[in-house]
């Protein structure tokens, strides 16, 4: 299953045009056939890679247009298999097998019947087009005249989703009925008593100087009941479907492997999310071998702190301490905000290339923050004037501790995903699906490796912070115990969140977001730590290839060069790294 968030809010940091020497080759024909026909059909990642001619529509997706899709994403396939691949240069063999990569993924969507699942418990179509007031353009009166051709065309968008999810439930293909518990506010916040309250009014609020004086009033007014006729509509009728018909008839198991065909779907997504052939078992017993080294570590800040209690006894200590939290969303907020520019002044240590785009930091909005996980990076659209975002959850403080902070930050902000994708939005000379790719091995593999890169730029300095960094990295390994536990070994909910409470000081709330979060989303947590070692590994070895010539800000620079990219890819190009900088 495609996670909404994860390909819309990624690929819209990314953005790039194909140059003109390599339009001409078959096989950046065939890239631009795909981009061509990715614009026409998602409008909304059109609009939000910098194409207007779709503004005012959403997707059509319709069983008829999804098997419309998968005809011409078979026919690609078809067609890349006849090029030459050993004949391509280096930047192109990379290039094609991405673009490989990509096409298999969405034929084994359509095979294994993932669409019918279109949401997880923190995301989903009906949670991504909330966003789209914050994204589609308003510089002039006929945006406006698009965003309420978008608004008007939602029940439509409801309905068509609706039917997949009816398929769904006739197959077996649904989401576990365990993790939709609370998942209705999803959909109920939006039921407002004044279209004003919506977060569908917001480009009503503030006009921009460019729209006539005499124009405000009919906009406003035509929002106002789009929302109340389209909006709200929609959202009843999905809730009601959800309330109703959905939860009380989805099924009750909760492994992957439990649907149709579900082993197989599994292995397929353990192999997208990794990007390496890596069996369930191999990963299963190094989440276990990563938790016994962690936990020594943990041990050894327990001493060091002079606690007088076991394991267990530490982690109830930090989970109700009042010093360990903060007492309002902006204390919470500011100690981020500080944490985040700490690490702007460390990065020309660790960087030659940094990123042009700045970033802020907010909390998760209301409407996503109790079902959401602790925080996220948000990129801009493509010719936004925003920034990127760090997102901060300041939903239920009590569950929101402090030692975890400098972690989070690190990773969704700087060193991790912000200045990660804003350098990859920068890149010139690449296809455009490149610049709108992002591989979760990649990308959150190099988050939690600047998690760790925090040690080496003075962070983690109080003990119960160093905690907070081995209680992430040791959630990430038990990421690879729990995932493969629950979609492969027949693991139960409560066997999952036991595993991570009690090897975690993650609070008791977000053990249990996240197992729902690993339940929702085959697979994809196995990508942190897998990325992460990779890095760490490919690190180790040019240190000890180059000694004295190894530098860190090359070595980052090598990594990030070529924005996201499987494992197997990043390896080869850290080795001619090193080859060439031994000979020179």
């Amino acid at each position: 299953m495609k996670n909404f968030c994860a390909v819309f809010l990624c690929g819209v940091m990314l953005l790039g045009c194909n140059s003109p020497q390599k339009q001409q080759t078959p096989l950046h024909a065939l890239f631009d056939e795909e981009w061509n026909f990715r614009l026409a059909e998602e409008p909304v990642f059109a609009t939000a890679a910098g194409n207007h001619q779709y503004d005012d529509r959403l997707a059509d997706v319709s069983i008829a247009a999804k098997i419309r899709r998968v005809e011409f994403w078979r026919n690609l396939l078809s067609r890349l298999s006849k090029i030459d691949r050993a004949g391509l240069n280096h930047d192109d063999q990379i290039n094609y097998d991405i673009f490989k990569l990509q096409l298999e993924d969405h034929l084994a969507n359509f095979e294994y019947k993932a669409y019918l699942i279109p949401f997880t418990v923190d995301d989903g179509f009906h949670i991504g087009f909330a966003r789209l007031p914050n994204q589609a353009p308003r510089a002039a009166v006929q945006d406006y005249e698009n965003y309420l051709k978008r608004l008007r065309a939602f029940p439509r968008f409801v309905a068509q989703h609706i039917e997949l999810l009816k398929e769904g439930l006739q197959t077996g293909m649904t989401m576990p009925q365990i993790v939709l518990q609370g998942f209705e506010v999803t959909m109920a916040t939006h039921l407002v008593d004044d279209p004003a309250k919506s977060v569908f009014h917001a480009p009503f609020t503030k006009f921009p100087a460019a729209i006539p004086e005499n124009e405000k009033a009919r906009l406003t007014q035509a929002g106002e009941a789009a929302i109340r006729e389209a909006i709200i509509s929609g959202y009843q009728t999905l809730l009601d479907f959800f309330v109703k018909e959905y939860i009380p008839n989805a099924r009750t198991s909760i492994g992957a492997s439990e649907l149709p065909n579900g082993r197989e779907y599994y292995a397929q997504r353990v192999k997208f999310f990794t990007t390496l052939n890596m069996s369930v078992d191999e990963i299963h017993q190094l989440g276990l071998s990563e938790v016994r080294r962690i936990h020594n570590e943990m041990m050894e800040i327990i001493k060091q702190v002079g606690f007088k209690g076991d394991f267990a006894a530490f982690l109830k200590f930090l989970r109700t301490d009042p010093q360990f939290y903060a007492k309002t969303p902006d204390e919470l907020l500011k100690e981020a905000s500080y944490i985040a520019k700490r690490m702007d002044a460390k990065l020309p240590a660790l960087f030659k290339k940094l990123p042009r785009l700045p970033y802020g930091v907010q909390p998760v909005p209301a409407h996503l923050a109790p079902k959401y996980t602790g925080g996220r990076y948000v990129g801009p659209a493509l010719d936004s004037t925003e920034p990127g975002y760090y997102w901060v959850n300041t939903y239920a403080l009590e569950n929101r501790p402090l030692y975890i902070l400098e972690s989070l930050t690190l990773h969704e902000a700087v060193p991790g995903h912000h200045l990660q994708n804003a350098l990859a939005r920068e890149m010139e000379g690449l296809p455009n699906f490149r610049r709108f790719t992002y591989l979760s091995a990649f990308g959150e593999g190099w988050g939690l490796y600047s998690e760790r890169l925090g040690l080496e730029a003075g962070f983690y300095t109080n003990p119960y912070s160093n905690f907070g960094r081995l209680t992430y990295e040791m959630w990430r390994a038990c990421r690879l115990v729990v995932d493969t536990g629950i979609h492969a070994k027949g693991w139960t909910r409560e066997q999952a969140m036991e595993f991570l409470g009690s090897n975690t000081a993650l609070s008791l709330h977000e053990v249990r977001t996240e197992t729902d979060r690993y339940i929702s989303w085959p697979g994809q947590a196995l990508a942190y730590k897998i990325g992460e070692l990779k890095i760490r590994d490919l690190r180790r070895k040019a240190e000890e290839a180059l000694g004295g010539k190894f530098d860190i800000r090359e070595f980052h620079d090598v990594v990030l060069r070529n924005g996201a990219i499987p494992l197997s890819t990043l390896e080869g190009e850290v080795n001619a790294y090193i080859t060439e900088r031994v000979s020179n």
